[in-house]
């Protein structure tokens, strides 16, 4: 086993290496130069994402889908991902994980636009859509959907659920004394309160807990920065500099090259805004909208939250702090900052990363649903949730490198077949973007609807 588990982690690390850095951030650019730059469309697609589309088919709001997908999406890579990029490649690297969230934009659009365009209403009414029914209606290819549905369901378990269950329990135990089977049995309430109530249970759940928590650790942010408020052009300047010159020695900091900068920047932006892994469209396509564009211009927006502010955010406070030239790695840089803020730092941290886990748990907990649904159809469904629940509780309590490993491999194997169907379906995602948004038909309906008994 354990030699198994050495090859899954080099195949893994191999993998999250440079392969995936070319093919996402390569589709990113491809995607922003093919739409013109959909990025300028951001103040509508914000203004969007508040208001309901009124009288559209689907599941949730346009906003309960949003906040759906950043309960996924923004989670302790935001906060230990960040700190990790700086550690391994200095301030420079939070402007290459900004850039990345910008450019992310463009295929968290696309694929969005594809999932929506490509989803099916099942029997019972509900909607059914991601990139495995892109890959089946849009592509024809069968053999691909099935692919993409099963390593997310793999992924979803492992990566969705047992490593951020793992997470709160380290967490809870660190910081409170809590035994990690007491906070193991609560989280698995907590889950399944929520998730057995299917896609309208966890985007109300969502709709208010993810502001609430993304508000609450900004707060705690900008508290560290007003508290620094004289060293943020400084600061400022550094990340820019040695984005492109490297940055040299300086305390504890080993010091980078710019290379290092980009690869670490990028490669944390990538992990954590997930734009062109294909998670974040399978509940896009749940979203009650009137055609496609709009429901992508509003989960585009998801890509800016999470990468664009949060992780920004994040890494200019571990910047402005002078954490980063101490000699500490990762989640140490983010302890050490937090604890500037007197007695309280430590809690609002802690609290942070918590909520950041848990709201991850109860949207890939929707992304694992919908993929074992369109393998098996909804007879699977109740089991897969039982097994969902369980493995966050063997998560919590245990430590399991070869099924964590597994499934981060699982993860990344995602993105392959949603980025083939990106590239080959540019140009009716161009076409779609032309007709409706371009041409200024954003209010248009679409009638066009598949039936299918999953």
């Amino acid at each position: 086993m354990e030699s198994l588990n050495n090859i899954v982690a080099k195949i893994d690390s191999f993998l999250w290496n440079w392969p995936l850095l070319i093919l996402l951030l390569g589709t990113h650019i491809f995607l922003t130069f093919r739409l013109k730059f959909i990025q300028r469309y951001l103040g509508k697609a914000i203004k969007l994402s508040v208001v309901k589309d009124e009288n559209a088919k689907g599941d949730v709001s346009q906003f309960s889908a949003l906040t759906t997908a950043l309960a996924a999406t923004i989670g302790t890579g935001n906060i230990v991902g960040v700190a990790t990029a700086i550690s391994l490649g200095g301030p420079g690297a939070v402007f290459w994980t900004w850039l990345t969230g910008v450019f992310g934009i463009s295929t968290k659009y696309a694929e969005s636009l594809l999932s929506t365009k490509y989803r099916i209403k099942t029997e019972d009414g509900t909607m059914a859509g991601g990139p495995m029914y892109v890959l089946e209606y849009g592509m024809n290819k069968k053999w691909l959907a099935v692919l993409f549905a099963t390593f997310t369901s793999i992924a979803a378990i492992g990566t969705g659920g047992m490593v951020q269950s793992n997470a709160i329990s380290m967490m809870v135990s660190d910081t409170f004394k809590v035994p990690t089977k007491i906070s193991a049995v609560i989280i698995c309430i907590l889950t399944a309160v929520v998730i057995l109530g299917g896609i309208k249970s966890i985007s109300k759940v969502c709709e208010v807990f993810v502001p609430f928590m993304a508000g609450f650790y900004i707060l705690g942010c900008l508290i560290i920065l007003a508290m620094g408020y004289k060293t943020i052009p400084n600061s400022l300047h550094t990340i820019i500099s040695s984005a492109f010159t490297g940055q040299a020695a300086v305390g504890g900091f080993a010091g980078s090259s710019v290379i290092m900068a980009m690869r670490f920047g990028v490669s944390r932006g990538l992990f954590s805004n997930e734009s062109g892994l294909g998670s974040a469209p399978i509940v896009s396509a749940a979203a009650q909208s009137r055609n496609p564009v709009r429901q992508a211009l509003v989960a585009s927006t998801g890509t800016f939250w999470d990468t664009v502010v949060v992780c920004a955010i994040t890494g200019l406070v571990l910047t402005n702090t002078g954490v980063w030239n101490k000699g500490l790695q990762g989640g140490q840089l983010t302890k050490e900052a937090f604890a500037s803020i007197p007695v309280i730092g430590p809690i609002v941290l802690t609290v942070g990363l918590m909520t950041f886990a848990f709201s991850t748990i109860l949207g890939w907990s929707y992304y694992g649903e919908k993929s074992i649904e369109y393998l098996f159809g909804k007879k699977a469904i109740l089991p897969y949730k039982i097994l969902w629940i369980i493995a966050i509780y063997i998560g919590a309590v245990f430590s399991l490198d070869f099924v964590w490993n597994f499934a981060d491999l699982a993860n990344g194997l995602m993105a392959i077949p949603n980025l083939i169907s990106l590239i080959a379906l540019s140009g009716v995602i161009v076409s779609e973007t032309k007709n409706y948004l371009w041409q200024g038909n954003l209010e248009d309906t679409v009638e066009e609807e598949k039936v299918a008994n999953l």
